[in-house]
């Protein structure tokens, strides 16, 4: 019995291997797949980052800007016409709000009354020189006459004397006599400090008129100079538009009483804008000036796409220029990356096609492929970034109007001596002492 329950005892002893399920090998091999997808996937996307991602910055931190150009008076007044509103288009040039005019109409006729006043005294002066110097002349055959009369006098006085001693001549005429040679020493005395009087005034006189015409006179530019500011300040009524551009953030009021540079409304030229995109600082090391750029909107879409380039970097980052810097000397502090302003110009013929407004979001990428450009910029501006022809404009009447005040009061020889003082200033008969002749020509009035 023992020996036949033992081969089945031994049987039953010895171990059964398990049978390897069916799926163990599917599950190998989806795995090496796997493997074998993720290691395809990361050497595409190291050599995506190697051949193009490396070549590109880009940043979603970047918002459009643009010249946010302010419109003050620069005169005081009272409103009386508001010729713009919020979102309208404006041409240069176009008034766009206008102010009371009374108040500068008043003081630009008190200015033209002084200057019309001035070259009246003005011409004085110059008429002054020509009696001054008739006034020598005269003392001059005074003191010619006077010197005859002492000299006769002295002839008469010395005969009398003669003929005393015989009793020829009375007591009474010799003193007559005597006292018409003192009447004639004094009349040359009297003759000769009337010339002196006469020549330091007529000194005096040319010290004012020397050199210049009547209207050159300093006295009359003084004058002149108030008739324009008072001109311009009749055209500073009417407040135009420097730029072509849309109205933004109008405050004024029709009846509002506003002072010299009171913000009254912003003009914002939409062809002139740019793009600040906030790169990271790890960022800039590849970034040049000139380098192009692609931009997106958000509010277009992926489907508009511009066309920028580098214009500058910034010379610090937000932080630094903000209106509370921050404080990173203290106890608690914790590194945050900062971020340095790019500017980027755009195309004016995508702004036409695709307009952008002040603050839009932006997505920027830099290629940055080419480093040949510079960092910072090391040359100044050719040219100026923008300007305006608007205001130059507005003093161009007021010379005619200084002209014509001028001329009316005038006379012809001042006229003409104006004309002879332009053509040859260095040889003007002020200049050299005055004579009747030369004194007519400086203006003497017609």
């Amino acid at each position: 019995m023992s020996d036949n329950n033992t081969p089945t005892s031994a049987a039953s002893a010895a171990p059964v291997a398990p049978e390897a399920p069916a799926g163990n090998g599917k599950r190998r091999r989806a795995l090496t797949a796997l493997a074998a997808v993720v290691i395809v996937a990361g050497g595409g996307w190291g050599l995506y980052e190697w051949l193009v991602a490396s070549h590109y910055e880009d940043t979603d931190n970047a918002y459009v800007q643009g010249n946010v150009i302010q419109i003050t008076p620069q005169i005081g007044g009272t409103v009386m016409a508001i010729n713009a509103d919020d979102t309208d288009f404006v041409k240069a040039g176009q008034p766009l709000v206008q102010l009371d005019p009374a108040d500068a109409k008043v003081s630009l006729e008190q200015a033209e009354a002084a200057l019309a006043q001035t070259v009246r005294q003005t011409r004085t002066l110059y008429a002054n020189n020509g009696s001054l110097a008739a006034q020598i002349t005269l003392r001059q055959a005074d003191i010619v006459k006077a010197q005859s009369d002492i000299a006769k006098a002295q002839d008469d006085l010395q005969r009398r004397r003669a003929l005393s001693g015989n009793g020829a001549v009375s007591k009474e005429e010799l003193n007559h006599a005597e006292t018409q040679l003192d009447t004639a020493k004094s009349q040359l005395a009297a003759a000769q400090a009337g010339v002196v009087a006469a020549k330091e005034a007529l000194v005096s006189n040319q010290s004012l008129t020397e050199g210049t015409s009547v209207a050159q006179h300093p006295s009359v530019l003084a004058a002149a100079a108030k008739v324009r500011e008072a001109y311009l300040a009749t055209q500073r009524v009417a407040m135009p538009a420097p730029v072509d551009g849309y109205v933004a953030k109008r405050t004024v009021q029709l009846g509002q009483r506003v002072a010299a540079g009171t913000p009254m409304m912003s003009i914002v030229p939409l062809n002139q804008l740019w793009v600040d995109a906030n790169f990271k600082e790890v960022q800039l090391r590849n970034i040049r000036i000139g380098q192009p750029v692609k931009l997106t909107a958000d509010v277009y879409g992926k489907k508009v796409e511009y066309d920028g380039k580098v214009a500058g970097l910034g010379v610090g980052t937000g932080s630094a220029f903000a209106l509370l810097p921050a404080q990173n000397a203290t106890g608690n502090w914790i590194k945050v990356v900062q971020r340095v302003p790019v500017r980027i110009a755009l195309d004016p013929e995508q702004l036409k096609a695709n307009p952008l407004r002040i603050g839009l979001s932006m997505d920027a990428e830099i290629d940055i492929s080419s480093k040949s450009g510079k960092m910072l910029a090391d040359a100044p501006r050719g040219s100026a970034l923008t300007q305006t022809q608007v205001y130059s404009q507005l003093d161009r009447g007021a010379d005619a109007e200084v002209d014509r005040i001028v001329a009316a009061n005038l006379g012809r020889s001042a006229s003409a001596n104006a004309a002879s003082t332009t053509s040859v200033p260095a040889k003007h008969p002020a200049a050299t002492p005055a004579t009747g002749a030369q004194v007519a020509v400086q203006g003497q009035p017609g």
